[in-house]
């Protein structure tokens, strides 16, 4: 990767949360025309969801500069679909025989793998190895797209890292060192609420941020697999081991480490908590750094936020510097409509979409950055981080169905609280599993 310049400036991340509904071109799903693929001929056509723009800005933007060979050759075409109901129009259309060239993976990673097994989605691993560019995705991507999807079948416009933001002013205040292991961590929290400060920042209303700390200790302390036995049936999340990671985290909160109302506090207040200096620490995803770059909202300032991987729980089987990661809205290619028109828009943005993401939008993504970009410093240490990662970990509910998802985060922040303890939290959510 080429050394990033750094220089502050407002960070624009398109991440899996966006909400902007701008429709780059007319007319709705179905309406690329006829023909196998579902395009007309000679279309490099796209499917995504209206609520995400990010990924489509940024090839019209490829298309005029960087892929214009590709582009004139096969003009993109870009269509769009409100994400409730993305799903149904895949099903439809990989039934017509219709989908086009690039569509948006389905909203859970099992329809993709059911489409993947019909013959509808591309292996990218074999495709871009033939085109001489599979060293332009970065490793930790291809990895955590492998454990989403069971293969490297979509392509990481956009990929996530998460681990603990941490205030570097109190820490230095309080003489707290960056935790090493979950017992440092666990230190470094008594001494933030000594200080009088809220150790961590959680949404206990989302429940998600709360049961990521969960998944994150039986990654480290389990190892990679550890979910994964979950789902394969050959591990309960009632076994001992398992509900000891759930019995530490409900510690922090029997200790007060989440401050108080931590089951109320919603995804935005828990963010303003970290910004504006009540929390020493804030468990999240890189998708934050939007949060961090907004300069009224963040009032200790972008130079005094850190980031580090959830602490090593010791002598456990997880590696370090193992982050959780996600690849946001990812998108799959058609096995049936692809070509050597395809061929070139594939290996154009595997070598440009990493850099002029990053420069246009300060969009991170699974694309390696070939080129050197302005980005700010902190920006700079999650690219960084991400290039020098080759594995990584999921999180606590990214195997589960719909049913134990909710049961997991509707119970989280009653585990924190007290009102449940660990093994009722893990025998309600291993019940909730099919």
């Amino acid at each position: 990767m080429a050394t990033l310049r750094t220089k502050n400036r407002m960070l624009l991340l398109g991440a899996s949360l966006g909400t902007a509904s701008l429709v780059l071109t007319g007319c709705g799903a179905g309406s690329s025309g006829g023909g196998e693929g579902g395009s007309e001929a000679g279309e490099f056509s796209f499917l995504t969801n209206v609520e995400n723009t990010t990924i489509s800005t940024e090839l019209e933007t490829l298309a005029s500069d960087q892929c214009k060979t590709a582009a004139d050759a096969m003009p993109l075409k870009v269509d769009t679909v409100p994400q409730t109901n993305l799903d149904q129009q895949l099903q439809l259309l990989a039934g017509q025989g219709a989908l086009p060239v690039q569509f948006a993976a389905g909203n859970a990673p099992a329809l993709t793998k059911e489409l993947a097994g019909s013959g509808n989605v591309l292996d990218l691993e074999a495709t871009l190895t033939d085109l001489d560019v599979i060293d332009q995705i970065e490793p930790a991507a291809i990895d955590t797209i492998k454990a989403l999807y069971g293969g490297f079948n979509v392509l990481p416009y956009q990929y996530n890292v998460e681990g603990v933001w941490y205030n570097k002013q109190l820490f230095a205040e309080n003489n707290i060192e960056v935790p090493q292991s979950w017992d440092d961590f666990v230190a470094a929290s008594e001494s933030l609420k000594q200080s009088g400060v809220t150790p961590l920042s959680a949404s206990g209303e989302q429940g998600w941020p709360l049961t990521r700390l969960i998944s994150g200790y039986l990654f480290s302390d389990l190892g990679k697999d550890a979910l994964q036995k979950v789902a394969d049936g050959e591990a309960k999340l009632t076994d001992p081991e398992y509900v000891e990671a759930a019995a530490q985290v409900a510690s922090l909160g029997e200790k007060g480490y989440f401050g108080e109302g931590v089951g109320s506090i919603d995804y935005d207040t828990a963010i303003n908590q970290f910004l504006t200096g009540e929390a020493g620490m804030l468990y999240m995803g890189s998708w934050v750094l939007a949060n961090f770059n907004d300069e009224a909202a963040n009032q200790i300032g972008l130079d005094n936020i850190g980031f580090m991987p959830f602490p090593k729980v010791e002598g456990g089987s997880g590696v370090d510097n193992q982050y959780a990661a996600n690849v946001g809205l990812p998108m799959a290619i058609s096995q049936k409509a692809y070509n050597e028109g395809t061929g070139e828009w594939l290996k154009c943005i595997s070598e440009n979409y990493g850099s002029s993401a990053l420069g246009n939008q300060g969009s991170i993504s699974g694309f390696k950055v070939n080129e050197e970009v302005d980005v700010d410093p902190l920006t700079q240490t999650v690219q960084e981080t991400i290039s020098s990662t080759s594995e990584s970990v999921l999180w606590f509910e990214a195997l589960f169905d719909t049913q134990a998802t909710t049961a997991s985060q509707t119970n989280a922040a009653p585990l924190v609280t007290g009102s449940m303890s660990p093994e009722q939290f893990m025998e309600t959510v291993q019940s909730a599993l099919k």
